[in-house]
């Protein structure tokens, strides 16, 4: 039996009770960037940037090894280029634990304060809540991943100088045309990363231990990262998120080639989808004592 009744019906609603105006999602956003967890990572990821530039400084600049030319490798041609290897060095991990820490953290650390019944005793209903927590977590996201490549584009021009962006199969993209397409990237590594959302969130409803979601999403992610590296599985691997994670490389060309990124996010958003309802479902039939 449930303890609590959230919603009351048509006798018992209170004059001027709208569902819909509960928990604003401005309330929520500023609630969860005073927390601690949030100026850490966006402290982490501005940081970053400033780290590479230093690392570059003491061993100097890349050179391609075996007459290969990488990303990597024109990382100090122009303030794009810089940006475009913060992208591609943070994508496979370092941008999941934001992702994991916004939406996982949510709804189970309102558990663990034993605060989460008395937000529902509001009353707020279970799907408002929910969608508050999401929206925010996804737009904390979301924030993270525009904060490291503008202060990296930001950072690498200062120390490289703005120019466009050397292509390492030769070429050049033009400055403008080359932050659009930073822009782009930008938003397919956000879709991309929302199967890990979709996960953190899940287990964020499933249980009172913030750490146990955040953890449980990163540790997933890993595992489909590890299982795509098994070249055995073959085709397999096409229905594997982290096969298409770095699909987003074929928009580093002259002519960008956009089959794989459609094909990783058609697989990233019916994950997602799948996800983010069984959340949905779940939370609303769970007896909420915490």
């Amino acid at each position: 039996m449930s303890t609590l009744t959230e919603e009351a019906g048509p006798a018992g609603v209170a004059p001027g009770y709208q569902p819909a105006r509960t928990l604003p999602l401005r309330v929520e956003l500023a609630r969860q960037l005073k927390r601690r967890r949030t100026l850490i990572m966006a402290g982490i990821l501005a940081a970053l940037p400033f780290v590479l530039v230093v690392a570059f400084a003491i061993g100097g600049d890349p050179g391609g090894r075996n007459n290969q030319v990488t990303l990597m490798d024109t990382a100090t041609a122009s303030g794009a280029n810089f940006a475009a290897v913060n992208l591609f060095v943070s994508a496979g991990f370092l941008l999941v634990i934001p992702v994991a820490l916004f939406c996982g953290d949510t709804v189970a650390s309102e558990a663990s304060w034993s605060s989460l019944r008395y937000l529902l005793a509001a009353p707020v209903p279970r799907a408002r809540l929910l969608w508050s927590k999401l929206a925010v977590g996804l737009g904390l996201s979301l924030a993270a991943m525009v904060l490291l490549p503008v202060v990296a584009l930001a950072v690498g021009t200062a120390a490289y100088g703005w120019g466009p962006l050397e292509i390492p199969t030769g070429g050049a993209l033009a400055a403008g045309t080359a932050a659009q397409r930073l822009v782009v990237i930008v938003a397919y590594v956000f879709v991309s990363q929302l199967v890990t959302a979709g996960l953190a969130f899940w287990l964020s409803t499933r249980t009172d231990a913030p750490l146990g979601a955040v953890g449980g999403a990163v540790g997933l992610t890993i595992v489909g990262n590890v299982l795509d590296a098994v070249t055995a599985l073959g085709h397999w691997r096409d229905f594997l998120p982290a096969h298409w994670q770095f699909a987003w490389a074929d928009a580093v060309q002259p002519r960008p080639e956009w089959s794989g990124m459609i094909q990783g996010t058609a697989v990233s958003v019916a994950y997602a989808l799948v996800l983010f309802a069984l959340a949905f479902r779940g939370f609303a039939r769970k007896d909420v004592v915490s």
